[in-house]
């Protein structure tokens, strides 16, 4: 296999199993901040509860992404040499801010997140809680500021020729305001919010099926859900906005998430299918001039398509782009239609009645995590033959003296050591959940969880 391919692989692979953490710890740091002041609000102890408790999983998360976003920056330099001389002006930047926006704020708070329960006053505690959130919420910025640099470059200009050519930044807020970081930073902070939501939601509901915490895991499942709705909404309004900004910015990964080829012509809006990448169509269902619509307010609007570049100048893996759009959209989609539909049966007062949908929620925190990756390889491989949008192609990005050998070595070692970090996960994760909310082994409600189990078996 071609280095190229294999270093490709090996980036993808460990940035995605790298994206599994951050979202979560933006996601429940947002709902510690809502638990916490809750309990300063009311002083009810059920909140500093489920504020403890979540903490201990929030730290979790945060170590694991730290320790695997580390990587990452060590494979620019091994094996994308090329791309590190050509953006490091622009990558060291972002990079920098993100250590003094982000990170110094997290490390300057997160010491008395988890170790100043009981030692500082409650709101002392809380305003660590919101500077380890604004921290994590820092981070995203600048990661997405230097990857929209990418895709829509702004406040540069190139010095040097041919290898020596680098991206050199003139307008620093230029790059960070560039034509599509804001549209994707709200994308991808909604997706973290209901990665950490569904999360939440779904220990709750196992404990709510088990029968164990249930008055507190009612109380929490209900301020969650409320987070989840608000966001799952604001989350189909924000991909809209997203793919206004892909029309105008990148025209060819557009037509490549929806399949359309004619150069100039009415776009079909699909809800599944497959595209036949030989004979230029799609064989599926869906809305024909629905893409138009979207973007133009009239079904008859031409839409650019693949057709109008050339082929070295558009996605080359046009169907796999299509599917993992779709997979991210009709996610989307489900997560509205759950809360909603929670949010119904909350309205009528029967909502933890139905042990059929509260079991949905159990499963349920998968799917922000597939969305977000799917989301991800879509914005990825769309850009795609660019490494850099209309500047660097990824076959002039790669190291040319790093062999196909080397690249493979790692890759191995990489799978080994996150799929040992992955157990660790999810057996600390595990761990967690069942010793449950309380900082002892005594069930506080078992009386109630015990009577509320045989209603439960009887029916």
């Amino acid at each position: 296999m071609e280095v190229e391919i294999l270093a490709r692989i090996q980036f993808a692979f460990t940035i995605a199993f790298h994206y599994i953490y951050p979202p979560l710890s933006i996601g429940i740091g947002l709902l510690l901040v809502i638990f916490e002041s809750l309990y300063n609000i009311t002083k009810n102890k059920e909140y500093h509860i489920l504020a403890k408790f979540w903490t201990k999983i929030f730290a979790l998360t945060f170590g694991i992404g730290v320790v695997t976003g580390i990587v990452m920056e060590f494979e620019f330099g091994t094996n994308w040499a090329t791309y590190s001389m050509y953006v490091g002006d622009v990558f060291g930047s972002a990079l920098a801010a993100e250590g003094i926006f982000a990170f110094a704020l997290e490390s300057g708070f997160l010491g008395i997140l988890l170790f100043g329960w009981n030692r500082v006053k409650p709101w002392v505690h809380l305003v660590s809680t919101i500077g380890v959130f604004f921290g994590s919420m820092f981070s995203a910025v600048w990661i997405v500021v230097a990857n929209s640099w990418q895709q829509t470059p702004a406040g540069y200009h190139i010095v040097g020729e041919g290898i020596h050519a680098r991206a050199e930044i003139t307008d620093f807020w230029a790059m960070v305001f560039n034509p599509s970081s804001m549209d994707r930073l709200f994308h991808v902070w909604m997706g973290a919010f209901l990665a950490g939501a569904f999360l939440i939601l779904s220990v709750h509901a196992f404990y709510l099926i088990k029968g164990r915490y249930v008055e507190l895991s009612k109380r929490a499942f209900k301020i969650t859900l409320v987070v989840a709705t608000v966001f799952a909404l604001a989350q189909l309004e924000s991909g809209h906005i997203s793919a206004e900004g892909v029309a105008v910015n990148q025209p060819a990964k557009l037509a490549a998430l929806e399949g359309h080829y004619a150069d100039s012509a009415a776009a079909d809006l699909y809800l599944l299918g497959w595209v036949d990448e030989v004979n230029k169509k799609v064989v599926g269902i869906g809305i024909p001039g629905g893409l138009s619509f979207l973007l133009h307010y009239d079904f008859d609007a031409p839409v650019t398509g693949l057709d109008a570049f050339p082929e070295d100048e558009r996605p080359g893996q046009v169907n796999a782009v299509f599917q993992f759009y779709h997979i991210m959209v009709a996610i989307g989609m489900a997560l509205i239609l759950l809360s909603l539909l929670a949010c119904f049966y909350w309205w009528r007062g029967t909502l933890f009645e139905q042990r059929w949908l509260i079991r949905l929620f159990i499963f349920a925190a998968l799917l922000p995590q597939i969305a977000n990756q799917a989301g991800w390889f879509a914005a990825e491989m769309g850009r795609q033959p660019w490494v850099v949008y209309g500047l660097l192609k990824t076959n002039e990005a790669f190291s040319q003296s790093v062999s196909a050998n080397q690249v493979l070595f790692s890759l191995i070692l990489f799978f080994c050591v996150y799929s040992l970090l992955l157990v660790l996960f999810i057996y600390l994760l595990d761990k967690k959940i069942k010793h449950g909310p309380y900082d002892d082994s005594k069930d506080t409600d078992r009386p109630l969880t015990e009577s509320i189990s045989k209603v439960f078996t009887k029916n």
